[in-house]
């Protein structure tokens, strides 16, 4: 047997013991806390790639508004469920700022993060319509949106999108919408983990196809204006970030603070209704509920139920980081390109060493630089990938948890590759290389 920088039979028993399920099933934060107890029992020190922890200091913008707040008591007080004034006025300025997107204020409700955003929107749209009950995820997506739905109970369809780019994507979509069954769509945008980025077109069809069918689009902003590509930090200036609340008025998009604002300890985002959804009734509600209109019962039905609301000072600190933004005096995508330059540099390091880049063109476009990318070896498949990288002080994402049709491919997450750490990893991928070559 080759030698490997961690002793396999170390990572083999700790993996039998670990009581998780194969690694081709397990969540994200399994495998994370499973390479902890490799690096612990080895003193290993890993290079992360498995989980999208943001690299890069909190905002300071929001960091002095929470901290102002907490001064002046708010700790002390139950936040409003539906959001404090300044945040929603803000988050609404925000939405017609960076998408030209008008929505009124009561249509942002602040959400601890976009995760519980998700979860709250699965539960309103997929009760909506009781003849209606999956979802269609356009995938690959993040998988723990799907272990939302396992934990409601809510069945889905999903599709890999990446031959289904274009006109295609119409076809592709409304074949499942045909069956009367499909209550609401969901994507990423930036898409984690591809990094494939639905460009105008792509979103007007799926926009089209909500509103002639009837269903809830939630689209998940996590990567706000991520795509470096295209310059999206003007506030008020064209090109917007693409949206699919410019074709449809079906839908609710879900904005973090966790990547953009990298603030993701606070656990703050907001939830985006449009205004005629936010206003309309659904008869079946009522099955579940004590009002039938989709704003009320997401606010009163659903986040009171869930948290009774959203930390009181971090939506001091939303709402300054997205009034800073909107004023054209903080530069959020400025400070996050640094992702870029790092995917941009880890791609080669990968290219160099043996692997592919699998989801590789965006349409006809060069894939974008960013937050992820996805990688394969040869003829291995991801799970076994996944294991055997464990052996040379390397953790990731296998694809077969994402909805990929790519069995042999790993989501690579940039942001906890540092200058510093570049490295290791080039190390680390040459042995690895160099032993299975």
């Amino acid at each position: 047997m080759k030698e490997t920088p961690v002793d396999k039979t170390i990572v083999e028993r700790i993996i039998k013991e670990s009581g998780i399920p194969p690694i081709k099933k397990a969540s994200i934060r399994e495998i994370v806390n499973l390479v902890n107890q490799i690096e612990k029992e080895t003193k290993t020190r890993f290079i992360h790639l498995e989980m999208g922890v943001p690299g890069l200091p909190a905002s300071e913008v929001g960091v002095q508004a929470e901290i102002e707040a907490l001064k002046k008591g708010v700790a002390s007080i139950y936040p409003n469920i539906d959001g404090i004034p300044e945040l929603k006025d803000e988050g609404s300025r925000f939405i017609k700022m960076f998408l030209d997107i008008d929505v009124e204020a009561r249509g942002i409700i602040p959400s601890v993060g976009s995760m519980q955003g998700s979860m709250a929107a699965i539960m309103i749209a997929n009760r909506c319509n009781k003849k209606k009950n999956r979802t269609l995820f356009i995938d690959p997506g993040f998988p723990v949106q799907k272990q939302q739905h396992q934990i409601l109970g809510i069945k889905y369809e999903s599709f890999d999108v990446y031959h289904y780019r274009g006109e295609k994507l119409r076809e592709k979509i409304e074949s499942y919408l045909q069956k009367g069954n499909i209550s609401t769509i969901i994507y990423s945008n930036p898409n984690n983990p591809s990094w494939i980025c639905f460009h105008n077109k792509e979103l007007q069809i799926i926009g089209e196809l909500a509103t002639k069918y009837d269903v809830v689009v939630i689209e998940d902003l996590a990567y706000f204006a991520m795509d470096f590509r295209s310059d999206y930090s003007k506030p008020g200036v064209p090109p917007f970030q693409p949206s699919v609340a410019k074709y449809t008025d079906n839908y609710v998009l879900l904005v973090s603070s966790s990547k953009v604002f990298s603030y993701a300890g606070q656990r703050v985002g907001i939830i985006v209704i449009g205004n005629k959804l936010y206003s309309r009734n659904f008869p079946d509600l009522k099955r579940f509920y004590s009002s039938d209109k989709f704003g009320y019962v997401i606010v009163h039905g659903v986040i009171y139920a869930l948290s009774a609301g959203t930390t009181h000072s971090s939506q001091f600190a939303m709402a300054a980081m997205l009034k800073a933004a909107s004023d054209g005096t903080y530069n959020f995508v400025d400070s996050v390109k640094e992702y870029g330059e790092r995917a941009r540099q880890m791609k080669d390091l990968f290219i160099k060493n043996g692997f592919r880049i699998v989801y590789d063109m965006d349409e006809d476009l060069a894939l974008a630089d960013g937050f992820y990318f996805t990688v394969s070896y040869r003829n291995m498949i991801g799970p076994k990938l996944v294991e055997t990288l464990l052996y040379y002080g390397i953790s990731a994402l296998p694809l077969s948890v994402t909805g990929s049709v790519h069995s042999d491919g790993l989501r690579v997450c940039v942001s906890q590759v540092t200058k510093e750490n570049i490295s290791d990893l080039q190390s680390k991928l040459e042995k690895f290389n160099a032993n299975h070559s």
